[in-house]
């Protein structure tokens, strides 16, 4: 109890009033601001090491004696997020209030045009052996193999509907249905686990139950067609989603932001925000040079690292480290274009321990020429720990970032 009201009621007060109150404290401004994230960023260690301890990352840490630490919780502490959750937190936006579907964000991020009577679910090609998933990403298939894939399920239909199949990257793609009477209100296919079976689409309300049957009906097929195919014999679906629109970066900040991401869901999300999409190549060096080359178009950039979440998936602890000291190859590039105020960070923590997404808060480094630093030797879950900021909800964030850059006004007389 807060004040005599019940802590779940106060606090989703708090988290409407908060953005109201940032949104008409905004103010635009000439300063830039640069979101480095870092994919599933926080860890376990292993060996007495988490990766950010492991890594040696000497630009980073040269940061560290004039930077801001703290832990985020990217939903609540103890819950695990998913990717697209995470990242609405990481941007101010309330993941409880706003709950979209990947499906939707993989589907703007290869540019497809959603309509109000599409639902849209998030694929995965998988391998299964006598009824159960044995690789949920069919050992990460090419591109160009995926490719091949989607248009031999393209070849499925069933009367009355349109069936839309469209890669993503590796073993990832999208499936829209099209027709009257939808509904996404569905429960996963995937059940997201290796050793289990995948479920079957089921139906969270009446509406949604000509829906359900219909995708029950098309995976059918899918199993048919596929059983030939190695190592991609089958897919996986979750996410389901239909169309949303939310407030942009724009009308809630006065920020005119750019995303450079290599993976269409993280563009897809973007996009929803508000932010303009720039083309990019696959690695590190093509993200920051594209940058590097827009810096002066825009006063808000979201620079999304996937390889580090990537590896904490795979369990691959040297890769997850290796990442890290990539990217720490490219600060002193970065620090060049001098912005006002830079973040690095994670939207939730993939330990290569636990081979998923966890609970565990995500690592902050602040770095702002308005702020007292922390004086802190390296940038860790352990030092981020001791830092000013200390643990808070991520969906404050913004808050601190609109601020530390002189984007709000005074609030009052």
């Amino acid at each position: 109890m807060i004040f005599g009201v019940d802590k779940r009621i106060w606090d989703e007060y708090y988290r409407c009033v908060n953005q109201d109150l940032i949104k008409n404290l905004s103010k635009d401004s000439s300063s830039k601001v640069i979101f480095l994230v870092l994919d599933g960023l926080g860890d376990l260690p292993i060996n007495g090491k988490t990766t950010l301890q492991k890594a040696h990352k000497p630009n980073i840490d040269s940061l560290s004696k004039s930077s801001i630490y703290g832990l985020m919780d990217p939903i609540a502490p103890g819950i695990t997020p998913g990717s697209g959750p995470a990242h609405l937190s990481l941007f101010g936006y309330d993941p409880l209030k706003y709950e979209i579907g990947r499906g939707l964000l993989g589907a703007l991020g290869i540019g497809f045009e959603v309509k109000e009577e599409d639902v849209c679910a998030r694929g995965n090609f998988c391998t299964i052996e006598q009824g159960v998933v044995t690789d949920r990403r069919a050992g990460r298939i090419s591109t160009e193999k995926n490719k091949e894939l989607c248009q031999i399920l393209s070849s499925l239909k069933i009367e009355g509907i349109e069936i839309f199949v469209e890669p993503e990257k590796e073993h990832r793609f999208l499936v829209v249905f099209r027709g009257t009477g939808l509904s996404a209100n569905l429960s996963d296919h995937d059940p997201q686990k290796t050793g289990l079976s995948p479920l079957l689409v089921q139906a969270k309300n009446s509406a949604s139950a000509k829906t359900a049957e219909l995708f029950n009906k098309w995976l059918t097929g899918v199993e048919a067609i596929l059983k030939d195919e190695s190592p991609a014999n089958m897919v996986l679906l979750r996410g389901f989603a239909g169309y949303l629109k939310l407030p942009t970066f724009d009308e809630l900040y006065k920020l005119h932001p750019a995303c450079i991401a290599s993976y269409p869901m993280y563009k897809g999300l973007a996009k929803l925000l508000g932010m303009d999409i720039l083309k990019t190549g696959d690695k590190i060096e093509d993200e920051v040079k594209t940058l590097t080359e827009n810096y002066e178009r825009f006063n808000f950039f979201f620079l999304h690292i996937k390889g580090t979440d990537k590896a904490g998936e795979d369990g691959d602890y040297e890769k997850k480290v290796s990442v890290i000291e990539e990217v720490d190859r490219f600060i002193p590039e970065i620090m060049k274009l001098d912005p006002d105020l830079l973040v690095i960070t994670g939207d939730h923590s993939t330990p290569a321990l636990l081979k998923g997404h966890s609970w565990h808060p995500v690592p902050l480094l602040l770095h702002s020429k308005y702020c007292i630093s922390d004086d802190l030797p390296s940038f860790s879950e352990k030092e981020a720990k001791k830092g000013a900021l200390g643990r808070f909800p991520m969906q404050d964030l913004m808050g601190i970032v609109l601020g530390a850059s002189g984007r709000l006004a005074k609030y009052g007389a």
